[in-house]
């Protein structure tokens, strides 16, 4: 295990990520269907901020849990009621509630619980500046797609920015499947959490695409290797970069999403966390196994990297049929005519 691990640091392995592509794409295909079948039948779990609604915070009490923070808020006559834990308190999500539901709901909370009616703190949200922050993440997604787009076009090529837009699709589309089936709250930390991964995966993209633009910039008529071959070797030379990256930026999002939400329940962080933690892995595998090889799937209709490979598949089937011819031994035939003397 040491030697491997040293052998993949100084980049000795050489992995068929390229020519594993179905099994890449098969996995691709196998998760994304997963995670539209979750936002089909479950949805997205939007927080109040999208949808609007009354939310109400107090101290928790020495024995209180969700449950009873549920039944306590339903007896008050709510019928959406959404209980979570934020740090030292509880805070209720309700649907919309009049002036007087507000109060009667704090009111049944503090005989309840044996706190005071103004210790029990109330917030109305309407659906309109949901609605405005839905549509405003929405518009600077769009722009954010087409910035990438034109950046990548300009630096490199139309079909790496192709490539590194369906990778940030799947990531998304992945990312937004397990909140679909987790039933995480959707919240503004949440849609910051999309665009900071969107910008991971796209950094990840990046290097790789520039490895492997500076590897294929060298191959020429009488090169020895075909570009899968060349990307490839790309590859295995910013696998460890990668993989380094990504566990640096995974550990500490990790410990936020295990240990603070779990431990200190900090349910803000929650929500932003569980994007990140999920959209750094997904980022990681979709720069290696979906976007490189959609990539080299473009290239490899290209006529000048079809003749090469052409060129380069002659070279290996001349040279297997030379190693094929075994050599005759020195002396050999000096033996045999001795022998045919003696005969004689």
């Amino acid at each position: 295990m040491p030697g491997l691990i040293s052998r993949l640091y100084r980049g000795d392995i050489n992995i068929d990520f390229v020519g594993k592509r179905k099994i890449w794409y098969g996995l691709s295909v196998f998760l994304l269907a997963v995670s539209i079948l979750g936002l089909a039948l479950n949805g997205l779990n939007l927080g109040v901020e999208f949808r609007g609604g009354s939310v109400f915070d107090f101290t928790r009490t020495p024995g209180s849990s969700i449950e009873q923070v549920r039944e306590t808020v339903a007896d008050a006559g709510v019928h959406q009621v959404i209980v979570q834990q934020a740090g030292p308190n509880w805070r209720v999500t309700t649907e919309s509630l009049g002036s007087g539901e507000v109060t009667k709901v704090q009111s049944t909370i503090a005989q309840k619980y044996g706190i005071e009616e103004d210790q029990v703190s109330s917030q109305v949200i309407g659906a309109t500046w949901g609605g405005e922050v839905s549509q405003k993440a929405w518009i600077g997604l769009a722009v954010f797609m087409i910035a990438i787009m034109l950046y990548l076009s300009v630096a490199f090529e139309w079909r790496m920015a192709l490539a590194a837009i369906v990778a940030l699709v799947h990531d998304l589309v992945i990312t937004a499947g397990v909140y679909a089936w987790s039933g995480f709250e959707v919240t503004p930390a949440t849609m910051l959490g999309f665009l900071t991964i969107l910008g991971y995966s796209l950094y990840d993209a990046v290097v790789v695409f520039d490895m492997i633009k500076e590897v294929t910039g060298k191959l020429g008529t009488s090169a020895k290797m075909t570009y899968t071959q060349a990307a490839n070797n790309a590859l295995s030379h910013t696998l460890i970069r990668s993989l380094n990256t990504s566990l640096v930026a995974i550990l500490p999002v990790a410990a936020i999403l295990f240990i603070g939400t779990t431990l200190l329940g900090a349910g803000t962080l929650k929500d932003l966390s569980l994007a990140l933690f999920v959209g750094m892995i997904v980022g990681t595998y979709s720069s290696l196994c979906v976007a490189t090889p959609i990539l080299v799937t473009l290239k490899e209709r290209e006529p000048k990297w079809q003749a090469l490979a052409q060129r380069v598949h002659a070279k290996q089937v001349s040279a297997a049929k030379t190693a094929t011819k075994e050599p005759v031994p020195a002396g050999s035939q000096k033996v045999t005519a001795t022998e045919k003397r003696k005969k004689r």
